[in-house]
C-alpha cells in the first residue's frame, strides 16, 4: 500500500490545490462583478419603487383633504301593541287568553335599540356636496359630518338611491372646501395602480393600495350597480370614501367587502365614478333618479343557447319576455329577439342594455339592432320613465302543485317530464292568467328536464320557435327537436320570472 506521503503522492496533491486556488479565485471575481450588476439593479429598482412611491404620496395628498368622516346616529324607536289590544281577538285562541292580562302585557312598549354608524364620504362640489353610500345614511335621524381640520357639521339635506347605494349630503356654513378631482372608471384596467382612502374603524385619513383586480361585477345588494374590484384593502367604515387612482383621481366610491369574517379579505367593491357622475347630477338637480325604461326581461346568451340560436356566445342578450304596453312593445320586438346593439353601442351581457337603457334620454327615440330568426332588423324605441315598481305591469301568483289541471296529459319521456293543457282555474291560481302555454305537471328526478331546473308547476310557452298553448301542439313542436341536439324551451314561472332553457341529454 501506498503512502501519502510519497513524492508522486505530494506531486498530485499539489497539483490539485492549485487547481482549487485558481477556480477560488476566478469564482470571486465572479462574485465582485455578479456584486456590482447587482447593485446597479438594485439602484434602478429602488429608483422604480421610489417613484411609485412618490406617485401614491402625491395621490393621497390630493385627495385626503376632500375625504370626510360620517357619523350618524339612530334613535330608539317604539314598535309593538302599544294600545294593548288583544292580538288573538277573532281567532280561536281568544278564548285562551285574557283581555286585562294582555292588554298590561301588550302595553308595555317595545324599542329597538339606539344605534351609531360611521362611515366616509368626499367632497365632490366647494360648496359643501359630499358623495358618499346610501347605506351610510339611510333611516339616520342625524347625519355629522367632520372635515379633515376637525370642524363638524350636522346635515338636514340628503338624497338617496337605493339602487345604486349612492347617496349626496349637503352641508352649510363651512365656506371654501377642498373639492376632489373626478376621473373616469371606464379608462381603468384590471391591473392599474388605485388607493382607498376612508376612515376604516374610525382610524382617520387611513389610505391602502392595491389594483383593480376585476370589472364589471355584479353583488346582490347593488341592482343598477356594475362594480370595480380591487384588492385594496377596504374595511369597515371605508364605505362611502374614494376609490383614487395614481393622478389623484377618484375613478370609484368603495361600498362593500367579499368577507367570510366581516373584514378585508383582499377583494373589495366600489361604484365606478361614471356612474355616480350621473346619479350625483340628477339627486343634485331633482333629488332623485329618473332611469329610462324598456320593458323586457332578458338574459345571457350562453353558449348552449348560442348554439340554438347561431350565435356567438355574448352576442346581445335574449329578450325572454316583452311587457305589455311597454315601450319594447310598441317598437315590435318579441320574445326571442336578441338585442345586439341599442343606442349605438354594442350588447354582450344583460348588465350592458340595462346600464344604456337606464341612462338614455326618456321621449328620445333610440335605434336598436336585432336578430329575430337569424335576420338582422333595426327598430327605433321611444322610452319612458321607469315605474315605481318594475313588476307593476306581472301578474303575481302562488305557487302549488300542478293538479288543478283537467283532461288528458302528454310525457314527453325524452324530456323526462309530463305536461297538460292549462285551465283557467290553474291559470288563476298559479298565476299565469293571461298567458299561453302547457302546464308541467310531472317531472322525472332522474331526467333532463330535471337536471335543468325544470319542476312541476312551471309553464312551457314556445318549443324551438313555435308557440305552443296546448298538449297537441307542443306534442307536434317537439317532434321537431332532438333532445341529443339540444330543446329550446320558453318557461315561465310562479312568481312571474321567464326564461329560455335548453334541455339536453
Amino acid at each position: 500500500m501506498r503512502s501519502f506521503g510519497s513524492h508522486r503522492t505530494k506531486l498530485l496533491w499539489s497539483v490539485a490545490l492549485i487547481a482549487v486556488m485558481v477556480g477560488v479565485m476566478a469564482g470571486v471575481g465572479v462574485a465582485q462583478k455578479g456584486n456590482f450588476n447587482n447593485a446597479a439593479d438594485n439602484k434602478t429598482a429602488i429608483e422604480h419603487a421610489n417613484s411609485l412611491s412618490h406617485a401614491f404620496r402625491r395621490a393621497a395628498k390630493m385627495t385626503m383633504p376632500a375625504v370626510v368622516k360620517i357619523r350618524t346616529v339612530t334613535r330608539a324607536k317604539q314598535v309593538g301593541n302599544v294600545r294593548g289590544m288583544n292580538p288573538f281577538r277573532g281567532s280561536p285562541f281568544e278564548e285562551f287568553f285574557d283581555d286585562d292580562e294582555l292588554r298590561r302585557f301588550f302595553a308595555q312598549p317595545f324599542s329597538t335599540p339606539r344605534r351609531q354608524g360611521m362611515g366616509s364620504g368626499v367632497i365632490i362640489d366647494r360648496q359643501g356636496i359630499i358623495l358618499t353610500n346610501n347605506h351610510v345614511v339611510a333611516d339616520a335621524d342625524e347625519v355629522v359630518v367632520e372635515l379633515p381640520d376637525g370642524r363638524e357639521f350636522k346635515s338636514t339635506d340628503i338624497k338617496t338611491d337605493p339602487d345604486t347605494d349612492l347617496a349626496v349630503v349637503r352641508i352649510s356654513g363651512a365656506g371654501d372646501l377642498p373639492e376632489a378631482r373626478l376621473g373616469s372608471s371606464s379608462e381603468m384596467a384590471i391591473g392599474d395602480w388605485v388607493i382607498a382612502i376612508g376612515h376604516p374603524f374610525g382610524l382617520d385619513s387611513t389610505v391602502s393600495a392595491g389594483i383593480i383586480s376585476g370589472k364589471g361585477r355584479s353583488l346582490s345588494s347593488g341592482r343598477r350597480s356594475s362594480y370595480l374590484q380591487t384588492d385594496a384593502a377596504i374595511n369597515p367604515g371605508n364605505s362611502g370614501g374614494p376609490l383614487v387612482n395614481l393622478e389623484g383621481e377618484v375613478i370609484g366610491i368603495n361600498t362593500a367587502i367579499a368577507s367570510n369574517s366581516g373584514g378585508y379579505q383582499g377583494v373589495g367593491f366600489a361604484i365606478p365614478i361614471d356612474l355616480a357622475k350621473w346619479v350625483t347630477k340628477q339627486l343634485v338637480q331633482r333629488g332623485s333618479v329618473q332611469r329610462a325604461f324598456l320593458g323586457v326581461k332578458i338574459g345571457k346568451v350562453t353558449a348552449e343557447l348560442a348554439e340554438q340560436f347561431g350565435v356567438r356566445p355574448g352576442e346581445g342578450v335574449l329578450i325572454g319576455e316583452v311587457l305589455p304596453d311597454s315601450p319594447a312593445s310598441k317598437a315590435g320586438l318579441k320574445e326571442g329577439d336578441l338585442i345586439v346593439s341599442f343606442a349605438g353601442r354594442d350588447v354582450h351581457q344583460p348588465r350592458d342594455l340595462q346600464e344604456i337603457v337606464e341612462r338614455s334620454d326618456v321621449g328620445v327615440p333610440q335605434s336598436m339592432e336585432i336578430l329575430r330568426n337569424g335576420q338582422k332588423k333595426t327598430l327605433q324605441v321611444v322610452l319612458q320613465a321607469m315605474p315605481k315598481s318594475e313588476t307593476a305591469s306581472l301578474q303575481e301568483g302562488g305557487s302549488g302543485p300542478a293538479s288543478a289541471s283537467k283532461g288528458k296529459a302528454f310525457a314527453a319521456n325524452a324530456l323526462g317530464i309530463e305536461v297538460a293543457n292549462l285551465t283557467p282555474e290553474a291559470a288563476e291560481r298559479l298565476g299565469f292568467a293571461g298567458y299561453e302555454g302547457v302546464l308541467i305537471t310531472s317531472v322525472d328526478p332522474a331526467g333532463p328536464a330535471a337536471e335543468h331546473g325544470l319542476k312541476e308547476g312551471m309553464l312551457i310557452r314556445q318549443v324551438g320557435q313555435t308557440r305552443v298553448s296546448n298538449i297537441e301542439q307542443f306534442e307536434k313542436a317537439l317532434k321537431q327537436t332532438s333532445v341529443g341536439d339540444g330543446v329550446l324551451l320558453l318557461v315561465r314561472t310562479a312568481d312571474g320570472n321567464q326564461f329560455f332553457v335548453v334541455v339536453k341529454r
